[in-house]
C-alpha cells in the first residue's frame, strides 16, 4: 500500500495557502481599510512561514518572515496597507512558489530585490534580509515599554500524544510565546510513563507558562491559533504580585516539573501547517471531535479519480451486454439481476460523475491575478466581473480550458479595451470592463469572455486575411464567418508585437483546444461597444447518455443532451423535399441532412425514416435516421490520431455486443446543416 510523502502534502497544502494569499491581496486592493482581510493575509503568511520551517524549506521560512512582518505592522497599526505594498507582496508570493517548487534552486538575487521593494513599501523599516525568522529588535520599542501597560498572564497547555508524529512542534509554540515579552517556561513531566512503555513518538508533556507582556489577550490566542482545536489550553491574567509568586507555587504543587529556558528555544521552530480558518479565542475539544472533523474531507490524487472513472466505464459497458443477453433470453431471474445491476451502475455512474464536477469558480479566481497585473502593466483601468461561479464542469474540462481562457483574457484586455484617455473621449467610463461567466445549458457549459471595449475592426481583419492569402479579395463572407478569422494560424491585427499579444500565436490554440473538448466558439461584436467571445464545452469528457440510432447497416450515438425531439418521415415526404431539405416544424423551416447521403451507406431508406432534431443554442438542425434503437449510456473513448481530421465524429463507444458506434459531432452537423440551407437559400 503507497503512502504518502508528506514534502508532496506539503507543496498541496502550500500551493492552496499561497492562493488564499492571493485571494485576501487582491481582495485588500479595493479595501485597503478592511483589517478582516489584513488578518487573513498575516494567518496565510504566517502558516506558510511555519510550515515551510516545519518541512525543512528553510528559504522559503526565511523570505516569508519578512513578508509576514510587513503585515503585522500593518496590522498594529504602525504602517498603512498601500497598493504599493500589495503589489510588492503579490510579487513576493510568485517567489515564494518558486522556493516551494524548487527550493534547492540558484534563484539569483530575486529574493533581495523583492525585500528591497518591500522595505520602500513600508517606508524603509523593514525587509533587510536576515538568515532566519528571529524576534524582531526594535531599540524605539525597548526605550517606551516602561511608559507602556505590561500584562501578566498564566498559561496551561497540553497537546494530543500524537502531536509530534502529525508534525507539531512544541517549542515553536514556546518560541513565540516568548517573542511576546518575559516569561517562565515549565514543563510538566509528571505524566511520561516508565521507559519500558515510553513511546518515543508519543508526547506526554504539559506546560505552564507565566508571560508579562505589552500584548494583549489576542496575541495569545494567535499563537495557538493553528492547534487550538487539538489541544487543552488554560490563559488566566494574573495580578503583578500572582505572576512574581506563580513559578515557586507550581514547582512545589509539582515537584516533577522541569525549567526550561527560553533562550534554549529554537527560533526556527514553528507550530503545526494547519489551513488558515477563524477560531475563538478559548476553546477545549477532545481529540475525537477534531479527528473527526478532519475525515470529513479527504484529499485523493487526481489520477485515482481517472482510474475509477475507467472502471466505471467498463463496468457500463459490461451492463450493456449483460443487458442485451437479458433481453434475448426468457429467464426471468436473469432478467431481474440484469436490472438491479443496470440501476446500480447508473447511480455508481451518476455518483462518479458528481465526484468529477468542480465550480468554474477555481478557474475564474485564476483571472485576478491576470487582470491586476495586466492593469499595472498597460496603465489601463480595468474591472474584472465574474458570473454563474458555482456552475459546474468536468474537472478535466477545467484544466484544459485554462490557457485557451489565458489567451482570450488577454485580447480583451490588448486589443479590446482602449486607454483611459480614449474612453472618456468616447464617452465612456474611465474603467473598462471585462466579465467572465459561465452558465449551464442542457449538457453544455457556456463560458464567455466579454468586454466593453472598442470591439472588433472588421475592416483590419479582413484587410489581414486578403493579404495573408487566407480569402481571396472581394470574396462575399457572413459576419460569422468573418469573425471566425480571427481563429487563423498565425492571424493578428496588431500594429505591433507586445508582451500581450500580436505574434498570432494562441488563438489559433484556443480553437483547436476548444474542438478538441468537442466544444465550439461562437463571437460577437458590437464596434465601439465591446466583445463577447463563448464557448460551448461539453460538462463531461468521460460518460454521457446518447441517443443510438441506425443509418444503413451502421449505428451511431448522438448525445442525447442535444436532442429536442424526433419525427417522423415517410418516404414520400422524404421524396417530395428532394432539392429543398426542409420540414415545417411549428411554424417554423429546420433544415435537415440526410445521414445516409452524408456518410454513403449505399443503402436504400427505410419506409419510415425517422427525423432527430438537434439544436446547439438557437440552431436547429434535424438529422434523417432509418431507425432510432434507443437511450445508450455511452463511454466515450478518444478517436486515433489517424482520424483527427475527421470533424463529423466527436469519439467512439463500444456497445454491448463488442461492436463500435460513432459518436456525432453535434455542432459540427449543425453548422454543416446552417451552410446547406444558406446554400439553398442562394440558389433559391
Amino acid at each position: 500500500m503507497s503512502t504518502l510523502d508528506p514534502v508532496a502534502v506539503f507543496r498541496t497544502e502550500a500551493a492552496e495557502c499561497l492562493e488564499a494569499i492571493e485571494a485576501g491581496l487582491l481582495d485588500l486592493t479595493h479595501q485597503l481599510d478592511n483589517k478582516d482581510l489584513v488578518d487573513a493575509v498575516f494567518r496565510g503568511l504566517h502558516t506558510l512561514k511555519g510550515s515551510g520551517a516545519m518541512f525543512g524549506f528553510e528559504a522559503l521560512a526565511a523570505f516569508t518572515h519578512h513578508c509576514e512582518t510587513a503585515f503585522d505592522r500593518v496590522r498594529k497599526g504602525e504602517v498603512a496597507a498601500t497598493s504599493e505594498l500589495v503589489a510588492a507582496v503579490l510579487a513576493a508570493q510568485d517567489h515564494m512558489r518558486a522556493l516551494v517548487d524548487q527550493p534547492d534552486a540558484d534563484h539569483g538575487d530575486i529574493g533581495h530585490k523583492l525585500l528591497a521593494q518591500l522595505q520602500a513599501a513600508v517606508g524603509g523599516k523593514e525587509a533587510a534580509p536576515a538568515a532566519a525568522p528571529a524576534a524582531v529588535s526594535v531599540p524605539a520599542a525597548v526605550r517606551d515599554a516602561a511608559a507602556k501597560k505590561k500584562n501578566s498572564w498564566r498559561i496551561r497547555f497540553s497537546l494530543p500524544a500524537n502531536s509530534m508524529a502529525n508534525g507539531t512542534n512544541p517549542l515553536g509554540l514556546l518560541d513565540e510565546l516568548r517573542d511576546l515579552g518575559e516569561c517562565t517556561v515549565r514543563a510538566n513531566t509528571s505524566a511520561i510513563p516508565p521507559l519500558d512503555a515510553l513511546a518515543p513518538t508519543e508526547l506526554h508533556i504539559s506546560w505552564d507558562v507565566t508571560l508579562t507582556s505589552e500584548q494583549d489577550r489576542s496575541a495569545i490566542d494567535d499563537v495557538f491559533i493553528f492547534v487550538l482545536d487539538d489541544m487543552e489550553l488554560s490563559v488566566e491574567e494574573i495580578s503583578g504580585q500572582a505572576a512574581a509568586t506563580a513559578a515557586p507555587v507550581e514547582e512545589k504543587a509539582a515537584p516533577a516539573s522541569v525549567a526550561v529556558s527560553a533562550a534554549a528555544v529554537s527560533p526556527t521552530t514553528v507550530p503545526e501547517f494547519r489551513p488558515v480558518e477563524a477560531v475563538p479565542a478559548k476553546r477545549e475539544a477532545p481529540a475525537a471531535v477534531s479527528q473527526a472533523k478532519a475525515a470529513e474531507n479527504v484529499r485523493v490524487p487526481a489520477e485515482r479519480l481517472d482510474e475509477l472513472m475507467d472502471r466505471v466505464g467498463e463496468l457500463v459497458i459490461a451492463q450493456s451486454r449483460l443487458s442485451q443477453l437479458a433481453s434475448a433470453s426468457t429467464d426471468i431471474a436473469l432478467r431481474s439481476v440484469s436490472e438491479e445491476i443496470e440501476r446500480l451502475s447508473g447511480e455508481l455512474r451518476d455518483t462518479m460523475m458528481v465526484l468529477r464536477m468542480v465550480p468554474v469558480a477555481t478557474l475564474f479566481s485564476r483571472f485576478r491575478r491576470l487582470v491586476h497585473d495586466l492593469a499595472r502593466e498597460t496603465g489601463k483601468v480595468i474591472e474584472l466581473v465574474t458570473e454563474g461561479e458555482s456552475t459546474e464542469v468536468d474537472k478535466t474540462v477545467i484544466e484544459r480550458l485554462a490557457d485557451p481562457l489565458v489567451h482570450l483574457v488577454r485580447n480583451s484586455i490588448d486589443h479590446g479595451l482602449e486607454t483611459p484617455a480614449d474612453r472618456l473621449a468616447s464617452g465612456k467610463t474611465e474603467a473598462g470592463t471585462v466579465t467572465l461567466s459561465a452558465r449551464q445549458a442542457g449538457g453544455e457549459v457556456i463560458i464567455s469572455i466579454k468586454d466593453d471595449g472598442r470591439g472588433i475592426n472588421r475592416e483590419r481583419v479582413r484587410a489581414k486575411a486578403e493579404s495573408s492569402g487566407l480569402i481571396q479579395p472581394g470574396q462575399p463572407l457572413s459576419d460569422s464567418e468573418l469573425l471566425q478569422l480571427i481563429f487563423a494560424p498565425g492571424f493578428s491585427t496588431a500594429a505591433a508585437i507586445t508582451n500581450l499579444s500580436g505574434r498570432g500565436v494562441g488563438m489559433d490554440v484556443v480553437k483547436k483546444t476548444v474542438e478538441a473538448l468537442r466544444g465550439a466558439i461562437d463571437i460577437v461584436s458590437v464596434p465601439g461597444q465591446g466583445s463577447e467571445v463563448s464557448l460551448r464545452i461539453p460538462l463531461t469528457l468521460a460518460i454521457i447518455d446518447g441517443l443510438l440510432v441506425r443509418v444503413g447497416s451502421g449505428r451511431y450515438v448522438i448525445p442525447l443532451s442535444a436532442v429536442e425531439e424526433c419525427l417522423e418521415l415517410s418516404l414520400e415526404e422524404d421524396l417530395r423535399s428532394r432539392g429543398r431539405s426542409f420540414i415545417s416544424l411549428r411554424d417554423s423551416l429546420v433544415p435537415f441532412l440526410r445521414l445516409r447521403d452524408l456518410f454513403r451507406t449505399g443503402t436504400k431508406p427505410d419506409v419510415h425514416q425517422k427525423v432527430v432534431v438537434i439544436s446547439t443554442g438557437t440552431e436547429r438542425v434535424g438529422l434523417v435516421v432509418d431507425q432510432i434503437i434507443g437511450d445508450h449510456q455511452t463511454v466515450i473513448k478518444s478517436m486515433s490520431k489517424l482520424h483527427n481530421n475527421v470533424a463529423t465524429f466527436s469519439g467512439a463507444t463500444i456497445l454491448g455486443d463488442g461492436s463500435v458506434a460513432l459518436i456525432l459531432d453535434v455542432g459540427h452537423l449543425v453548422a454543416a446543416g446552417q451552410q446547406q440551407e444558406a446554400q439553398l437559400r442562394v440558389a433559391g
